[in-house]
């Protein structure tokens, strides 16, 4: 009897995860460095003995269910995603691919949304970056302009400005993965769109 309530103890507490735990481990989402900026120690678990920094899967999980949530208020052709880390360039131009977001990987073009000049310019409400430090131009851009930003942080970010913040090892392209693929799976149920979306065609 003790091990049945034990069981559905667990399993009450699995209801609604976006994805199992472990896979989180298993794509590295959940490894963090050996600093831990103040903004990202509410999501930090532990520390490992040679001092790099856990992030909670229960957390993880929590905020990119909080993630659809609030990328679902916007339609693709209002949100753009940046990364200018080389590790995402894949996983993002696959997530663009599949939702109809606009990705900018590489470089960020100067002006792209400040600048009504420029014969490319845009004015998206969401401004999706893969890291704070790297993709400050476009943080500073969207600030300037009153967007909304989405930021992916590791435990070495600030998280100052952001409207939502995913926690999870951005530097890793299997990490950035596994959570742009979930994120993309959400979004397209979300909005009922007619796409396949692989799991292997963002981690592979």
């Amino acid at each position: 009897m003790a091990k049945e309530k034990a069981t559905a103890v667990a399993e009450k507490k699995l209801e609604g995860i976006m994805a199992p735990l472990t896979d989180y481990l298993k794509y590295g989402v959940s490894l963090g460095t050996r600093v831990i900026m103040p903004d990202m120690k509410p999501y930090v678990y532990k520390r490992r003995a040679d001092g790099i920094a856990i992030l909670d899967t229960t957390k993880i999980d929590k905020k990119l269910k909080e993630a659809v949530d609030f990328l679902s208020q916007f339609e693709p052709e209002d949100v753009i995603i940046v990364c200018k880390r080389e590790a995402g360039w894949k996983p993002v131009e696959k997530f663009s691919e599949v939702t109809g977001i606009k990705a900018f990987t590489k470089k960020y073009p100067a002006g792209i949304i400040t600048n009504p000049a420029l014969p490319e310019f845009i004015e998206p409400e969401l401004v999706i970056v893969c890291d704070p430090w790297l993709d400050k131009n476009a943080i500073h851009d969207a600030l300037i302009t009153k967007k909304k930003i989405m930021a992916f942080c590791h435990t070495n970010n600030y998280t100052t400005h952001f409207d939502m913040v995913v926690p999870c090892n951005n530097k890793s392209s299997r990490s950035l993965g596994f959570v742009l693929y979930l994120l993309a799976r959400e979004y397209a149920k979300a909005k009922n769109m007619d796409v396949e979306i692989k799991l292997e065609d963002f981690v592979s």
